[in-house]
C-alpha cells in the first residue's frame, strides 16, 4: 500500500533523533512536512537540511512540523543533526518501511551503475492526517521556499 493525494496517510512509527519514536498519529492537529533525502553528509542533502534549518522559524510560525527521513542509522542521523545544528528531528528508516509506504525507493544511476536509492521527495500532511501535497524528483535550489509557500496556503 502506498499513500495517495487527498487520502488519509496510514499511521506509521519509526525511530528518530533525540531518543524518541516518531508516530504520525501523534502529529494529529498539526501540519507535517516529511522530506525524504538520500543520505546524510552528502552535498545535496546537506544543502537541503541547511535550507530547512535556516527557514525553520518560518515553518514554526506557520504551525508546521518538519521531519527529515532517510535510510541512515540513528548514529549517522544524530551526528548529522549535531553537525548542522538542525532544530528538527531526523527519522531513521533503515528497513525502508516508510520509504515503501511513500514509494520513494527508485532505481538510480551513478557512474553508469544502477542502485536502489531514495528519490528526493517531500510530502505535506494536514492536521487530519490527509496527504495534501507531494513533490517528487526534487531539485534542491528553491525547494524549501516552495514548500513554505505551499504550507502557508493551506
Amino acid at each position: 500500500m502506498t499513500v495517495s493525494l487527498n487520502k488519509a496517510v496510514p499511521d506509521f512509527s519509526a525511530p528518530m533523533t533525540g531518543g524518541a519514536t516518531f508516530s504520525l498519529a501523534a502529529q494529529r492537529g498539526k501540519t507535517v512536512v516529511l522530506y525524504f533525502y538520500p543520505k546524510d553528509n552528502t552535498p545535496g542533502c546537506t544543502t537541503e537540511a541547511m535550507n530547512f534549518r535556516d527557514q525553520y522559524d518560518d515553518f514554526v510560525k506557520a504551525g508546521v512540523h518538519v521531519f527529515g527521513i532517510s535510510r541512515d542509522s540513528m548514529k549517522s542521523h544524530e551526528n548529522f543533526k549535531a553537525k548542522l545544528e538542525l532544530p528538527f528531528e531526523l527519522i531513521s528508516d533503515a528497513d525502508e518501511a516508510v520509504c515503501t509506504l511513500f514509494d520513494v525507493i527508485k532505481m538510480k544511476k551513478l557512474y553508469g551503475k544502477e542502485y536502489r536509492g531514495i528519490e528526493r521527495s517531500t510530502f505535506i500532511i494536514d492536521g487530519k492526517g490527509i496527504l495534501r501535497h507531494e513533490m517528487r524528483s526534487i531539485k534542491v535550489p528553491n525547494h524549501v521556499d516552495e514548500v513554505l509557500e505551499i504550507v502557508k496556503g493551506l
